[in-house]
């Protein structure tokens, strides 16, 4: 076991904390999950439950975080009301697909408290938005109808059935499948309400959006990542934002640098390179993109985003918005 808990910060949720498991729980964990009517959901979890197989798991959790292969958590009160753990939540990553497997489970006295789809939503919108996948997988028995309940409740969509062997149950058994991506986590998006003559012949609202390629004195680009709560968390794209009523581009790009990255740049300091038209399901994008390598103050991430400077050559290893991507082979060969 390593000689500390990873720095892994914990997930709040509406009323409980989602945080790495500790040695200390070995004995309520043996004794929540050691329970027919809890283990006979799991798959990968035997019945009877030995209480040395409750310290050899906390051990590889904490060895799986600090590898970022896999991120199971346990689900507790917060401290301040005692911190009781309530049962426990988990991804597990598979990078070379981009995905990610959710599990969860509730000890049995506290089922019907809405505590599985707080858990397991949190975690699950947490994770598309921080860990680099797209889309997250889970299952249920096809008799475990609560279950269901909650992936569908949460975002998951039905993607068909299967079978999976069942540790407690001693072999395979039927499951439903399920797959979220971020489209399917993200919060509901109202279309911009524009002026009348924005409208397209289709009758989709144009929203204007400036992004800025800042270039740094090693021709490095800045990237910065949806964060968790937000239409395409989770992606990265250019700095920016909408443009306000009675700004111009340039305009909203200033404030927009200022609130985000506490930086000040002048119109001077902004050149028009390129622009992207995209068409989303509830508007229509036009984003014009400008190109900065002059710039006062430190970038800093104001509003909690990750940042990245990345080379030219790299920035097509980054997950992007589709608005965003055909500017990446363009600002590529300029640079």
């Amino acid at each position: 076991m390593p000689d500390s808990t990873p720095a892994f910060a914990p997930l709040a949720t509406e009323r409980f904390v989602l945080r790495p498991l500790r040695a200390e729980d070995a004995a309520e964990l043996h004794r929540l999950v050691n329970d027919w009517e809890v283990a006979k959901t799991l798959a990968r979890v035997p019945f009877p439950y030995p209480r040395q197989l409750a310290d050899e798991w906390i051990a590889s959790t904490l060895e799986q975080i600090a590898e970022g292969t896999a991120y199971h958590l346990a689900i507790a009160q917060p401290e301040a009301e005692g911190g009781a753990m309530l049962g426990c939540v988990g991804l597990t990553i598979e990078r070379e697909e981009r995905s990610a497997e959710l599990g969860y489970w509730v000890a049995r006295r506290h089922w019907g408290q809405g505590i599985a789809p707080e858990a397991a939503g949190r975690l699950a919108r947490w994770a598309i938005a921080n860990l680099n996948i797209d889309r997250i997988t889970a299952s249920a028995l096809t008799d475990n109808a609560r279950s269901a309940a909650v992936l569908r409740r949460i975002g998951f969509r039905d993607a068909g059935k299967g079978q999976r062997d069942f540790l407690s149950r001693g072999g395979g058994m039927p499951v439903l499948l399920f797959e979220a991506g971020r489209a399917d986590l993200a919060p509901p998006v109202a279309p911009p309400a524009p002026a009348p003559e924005a409208a397209l012949a289709g009758g989709k609202p144009i929203l204007l959006v400036a992004a800025v390629g800042l270039i740094d004195p090693d021709n490095r680009v800045l990237l910065a990542r949806r964060p968790e709560g937000k239409p395409l968390a989770g992606l990265w794209e250019f700095p920016g934002g909408k443009v306000r009523a009675g700004e111009t581009p340039e305009v909203a790009l200033i404030r927009e640098l200022k609130e985000e990255l506490g930086i000040d740049v002048t119109e001077a300091c902004l050149a028009p390179f390129a622009f992207a038209s995209h068409g989303y399901e509830a508007f229509h994008l036009l984003m014009p993109l400008f190109l900065c390598r002059r710039w006062q103050g430190q970038v800093t991430a104001l509003e909690g985003q990750a940042l990245a400077w990345v080379r030219p050559q790299r920035l097509a290893d980054y997950a992007m918005p589709p608005a965003d991507v055909p500017l990446v082979a363009l600002l590529r060969d300029f640079l």
